[in-house]
């Protein structure tokens, strides 16, 4: 998986709203997680039978990790030049619920990544593709994402003082990570 924009959001969650906000944002995405993980495990089993798709879809990952670095740059840039008001909003924990659920879906990185990995276990002889194999594989994307969250909420709870320099250049560390994810692709694409 690849957590990064939404670990960059509960903790920043945790440092405007607070931890238990951050907590109710984290289950909503722990759910979406288990969605597409089991989605991913049967996307493996159609890649494992036609592999020639592969080659396909990482010229799409590739044009849409350009797309985000663009836009993570884009959004940094413009960030930039204004001074962030302290707004106090009252937040419901529903809200908190269903902006974790939200950005799961639009974490689509995710697919790719257990698609990836379910390949590389099934070669292994570690998996097969049977319901134990994919339960226990939906379980532990699950609640593996939900520590991963949890751990980040904590740890940025406890830097509250540092959430303005953090929020300043999370889009820049998202966009240096897109543009790492672009060059990887294409050395795994051309190599």
């Amino acid at each position: 998986m690849l957590p990064g924009l939404l670990n960059m959001n509960a903790a920043k969650i945790s440092a405007e709203k607070g931890k238990k906000y951050a907590v109710y944002f984290s289950v909503g995405v722990c759910i979406i997680i288990a969605l597409q993980a089991y989605i991913a495990v049967n996307i493996s089993k159609f890649l494992f039978k036609n592999p020639h798709i592969i080659d396909y879809l990482m010229e799409l990952a590739l044009v849409i990790f350009a797309l985000l670095a663009a836009y993570f740059f884009w959004h940094a840039k413009k960030k930039q030049g204004k001074e962030k008001k302290v707004k106090y909003v009252s937040v419901s924990r529903r809200n908190s619920f269903f902006k974790g659920m939200f950005l799961g879906v639009l974490n689509l990185l995710t697919l790719p990544f257990y698609c990836g990995l379910n390949a590389t276990w099934k070669v292994s002889g570690w998996i097969t593709y049977n319901w134990q194999d994919t339960l226990t594989f939906v379980v532990s994307a699950a609640t593996g994402t939900f520590s991963i969250l949890y751990i980040y909420i904590f740890y940025f709870h406890k830097l509250e003082v540092k959430s303005s320099k953090f929020s300043k250049y999370s889009d820049y560390i998202l966009g240096v990570l897109m543009l790492l994810l672009m060059v990887l692709t294409i050395f795994r694409l051309y190599s």
